[in-house]
């Protein structure tokens, strides 16, 4: 099982170049299918969650083709299944945008019950809401998701809980329904607006993206674009308080300065400084953080995926924060792991109480989930001595090349496999 181990104390230095936004990404991959002609994505993020929604496109007999390592041409012409069920495609979440999108154009689609990282409940009773309102039967047969319609007709539809995830889906069926769909109490994340583009530049009609009311009129096909992703804004914000926690000074390159107002916000409040720039921020931490306050809400509230690597960051500064997470209810779990380094977090239900400590101390762990798995690399990198932390796996879900890209900040960091690799690299830092 591949670890990362990692000596501690280097405060991170240079510049950073960010991929493209995973999570829109995984909406515009299934979007690209309902489009006879080539489309090609640029800018995709060379991540596990998505070579294996490619693989899913696939094996429905979708045209894919790797140009290079961060664009793909697909083409939807030749689908011949609209089942999609294999044991890797359970693992991922966003499985589920094969729903809307084969739904949209076929009007029939059979997908296995998603997957993911187990931070808490995350119900699809939204998606099934929006399928049923456009006219779809839906059914959850033996862990699949069954939906058919002999028509989609447009609808007026109200999310009872503002969900990404159902928004996305419902842009995605009704994107090639009959007559004009309004969708409100829309999420308005970032990556809303980029699938929205990406199909609107498909030939789609919407309006509204990045607001709780989005219009939608279905059309009747749509055609091949190019299109490039978003910057990733998660990703850029794990540098940011990588930065930060590590008393660095880092630039993160190719972000949209706006999409990170949130997390700069709250490192401003712990003393950091930032600068920006057009298209990158400077993150610099010269002294020992402040503590702050910081509650977890939709776009453009903080996001609950940075609220593990804001954690690191306030267990040690100098006094005693509070983190109200209002998103999942299981996105403490990486807490026990961090008490291994010495920190002092206590968590009452939906809340951690975190009194700082100077420095963490090197410890070994093990990563519950994506967000949290590169939290407690930042972590490592702040702390006295060395550390390992298993199941890494869940980190190459959502970050590209991220030892590498740590490592050219001045990170001491590998990616090993056994007992024997970890003596060799503590041999060669010394």
């Amino acid at each position: 099982m591949e670890q990362y181990v990692i000596k501690g104390g280097n405060p991170l230095v240079g510049e950073v170049t960010i991929g493209g936004a995973k999570n829109a990404a995984l909406g515009i991959l299934a979007a690209a299918i309902m489009s006879d002609e080539d489309v090609i994505i640029d800018n995709l993020p060379d991540v596990s969650d998505i070579n294996v929604l490619l693989q899913a496109i696939a094996s429905i007999g979708a045209d894919v083709v790797r140009i290079s390592r961060n664009v793909v041409k697909i083409n939807g012409k030749n689908i011949h299944s609209f089942c999609i069920d294999d044991g890797f495609i359970r693992k991922i979440r966003a499985s589920y945008y094969l729903l809307g999108a084969l739904l949209g154009k076929y009007k029939e689609a059979e997908v296995a019950l998603p997957g993911g990282c187990n931070i808490g409940s995350r119900p699809i009773d939204q998606h099934l809401k929006g399928f049923r309102a456009l006219g779809a039967k839906v059914e959850i047969n033996n862990s699949m998701i069954v939906a058919k319609a002999e028509h989609l007709k447009a609808r007026h539809i109200y999310l009872d809980v503002v969900s990404v995830g159902a928004t996305i889906n419902i842009m995605l069926a009704a994107s090639m329904a009959e007559g004009r769909t309004i969708l409100e109490n829309a999420a308005k994340e970032p990556h809303i607006v980029d699938v929205a583009n990406f199909l609107n530049s498909m030939g789609a009609d919407i309006k509204g993206a990045g607001t709780d009311v989005i219009r939608i009129r279905g059309v009747e096909k749509l055609h091949g674009t190019e299109y490039t992703i978003i910057p990733d804004q998660i990703e850029a914000g794990t540098f940011m308080c990588a930065a930060v926690a590590t008393q660095g000074d880092v630039t993160v390159k190719h972000v949209i300065p706006k999409h990170l107002e949130s997390i700069s916000a709250k490192l401003i409040e712990m003393g950091a400084e930032i600068e920006e720039l057009d298209d990158a921020v400077r993150v610099v931490a010269s002294k020992r953080l402040q503590p702050t306050n910081i509650k977890t809400l939709p776009y453009p509230g903080f996001p609950t995926d940075m609220q593990p690597q804001a954690v690191i960051a306030l267990a040690l500064a100098d006094g005693t924060s509070v983190i109200t997470e209002s998103i999942f209810e299981n996105r403490f779990r990486y807490v026990d792991e961090l008490t291994r380094m010495g920190a002092h977090i206590k968590v009452e239900g939906n809340t951690a109480i975190i009194i700082g400590i100077p420095r963490y101390k090197g410890a070994h762990m093990s990563a519950p989930d994506l967000r949290a798995g590169a939290a407690l690399v930042i972590a490592a990198l702040a702390a006295d001595g060395y550390s390992t932390i298993d199941s890494i796996g869940y980190i190459q879900r959502g970050y590209e090349d991220f030892e590498g890209k740590l490592r050219s900040l001045g990170a001491c960091i590998e990616r090993v496999e056994n007992e024997k690799d970890i003596q060799k690299f503590k041999l060669k830092i010394g």
